[in-house]
């Protein structure tokens, strides 16, 4: 009989939990699960995120296995690869869609995990790009001469890429590309 009381408990504390979520309007307007549960559904971006980074499974009711922790051509050539096999448009979600996931009324900020369970929170690969690199004319003497010498922002731009930091929803421009990280692929919504 003494495992009654613990399920009841832990009954409580899911509901208490759902309750919590569902308080906040916009958190059940925006947000809502697949019928399967293993996709989190973003009504307003249109997004299918998956429950589980790349690597780990959903069971039903958690994430398990080992997250995969891939440089930034593995994840994109990840993402082409699911594309290709499921027909279905996965990609590197942006920097600016992967801090939409922080749910920063938690305390400590972090993904919301009845929605993402298990999920680590670190840095994770992002497809945004260096978009400030300045354009330069190849045919000018000056810009020929510097770029012999290296051209710091451009070099920057090729050996670094963004990445989204899933506990505090910081992003950073200078992750290296050779960096092994979690990925967190997203798809239009069903």
């Amino acid at each position: 009989m003494k495992p009654l009381p613990l399920l009841s408990a832990l009954l409580v504390g899911a509901f208490a939990a759902l309750r919590v979520w569902a308080a906040d309007s916009t958190a059940t307007q925006d947000w809502s699960l697949s019928a399967d549960g293993a996709y989190v559904l973003d009504h307003r971006a249109g997004l299918a995120w998956p429950r589980c980074v790349e690597g780990m499974q959903w069971t039903g009711k958690n994430c398990t296995g080992k997250p995969l922790l891939l440089d930034r051509a593995e994840a994109t050539a990840l993402a082409a690869e699911r594309w290709k096999a499921e027909g279905v448009g996965w990609r590197i979600p942006r920097a600016a869609e992967l801090q939409r996931l922080v749910d920063k009324s938690l305390s400590p900020p972090g993904l919301n995990p009845i929605l993402f369970p298990a999920a680590p929170g670190r840095w994770h690969w992002s497809s945004t790009s260096n978009v400030s690199a300045p354009s330069v004319n190849q045919y000018t003497y000056g810009n020929i001469a510097q770029s012999r010498a290296g051209d710091g922002g451009r070099q920057a731009a090729m050996i670094n890429g963004w990445a989204v930091n899933l506990s505090t929803g910081e992003a950073r421009g200078d992750a290296a590309r050779a960096s092994k990280l979690p990925v967190r692929l997203v798809r239009p919504m069903p």
